[in-house]
């Protein structure tokens, strides 16, 4: 038995930062090269954009059924984000899990709190912090034209979210994304190794000692 056949449990890699951290071009860039990792599908209340696909982008559900997976304990976690509602399905991610297979979140620390309160053992937390203050307005000022009090206000929620880097495992500065993301990608190996990750190791020691 060869050690690359070691059934391994996957795990949830939880990425979250103030917008315009980098969080996006790192998940790109993870889910790109990472083949046993793929992006958490959540479901939503709202309506579908141009393009997008039922079951690929998002799983598009009344309110009703919304509020009855909630009451059933089917997801994750959920959220009201302005006039819709968010989730994330159990059942599709513990399939993942027991597969082998990892799966990324890209959510925010009140998200991320919930998925650690229904699934510790399976979370992995990563805060993606902006080199500087200074630096994060550049890159949101970047983004769009917006007036100075729309500013202010992005400003403020950015200062807002990451005062919740103590709640979590790991936190990356993101100074160079190259290196940010071999960083996150470090993060994701050294957690696959786990021992508490891989339940086919005693079967696999046990036929080296000849057992």
């Amino acid at each position: 038995m060869s050690d690359r056949n070691v059934q391994r449990r996957g795990l949830m890699l939880v990425l979250s930062s103030p917008s315009g951290a980098g969080k996006s071009t790192i998940a790109r860039a993870l889910l790109r090269d990472e083949h046993q990792l793929s992006m958490s599908v959540s479901v939503t209340t709202r309506k579908p954009r141009p393009g997008e696909e039922n079951g690929k982008d998002y799983y598009f559900v009344t309110v009703d059924d919304y509020h009855r997976m909630v009451a059933g304990g089917e997801l994750l976690e959920h959220a009201k984000v302005f006039d819709n509602y968010y989730g994330t399905p159990k059942a599709h991610v513990e399939r993942e899990l027991a597969a082998g297979h990892d799966v990324l979140f890209d959510i925010d620390w009140q998200g991320t709190q919930q998925l650690k309160s229904n699934s510790s053992k399976d979370v992995v937390t990563v805060f993606i912090l902006p080199p500087s203050v200074g630096e994060l307005e550049r890159r949101l000022r970047g983004r769009a034209q917006d007036s100075e009090d729309v500013m202010r206000s992005r400003m403020a929620r950015a200062a807002d979210e990451m005062s919740h880097w103590p709640e979590y495992e790991y936190i990356i500065v993101n100074r160079e994304v190259d290196e940010s993301i071999a960083q996150v990608k470090a993060i994701l190996t050294a957690e696959r190794l786990r021992r508490d990750r891989r339940p086919g190791l005693p079967v696999f020691v046990n036929t080296m000692r000849g057992n």
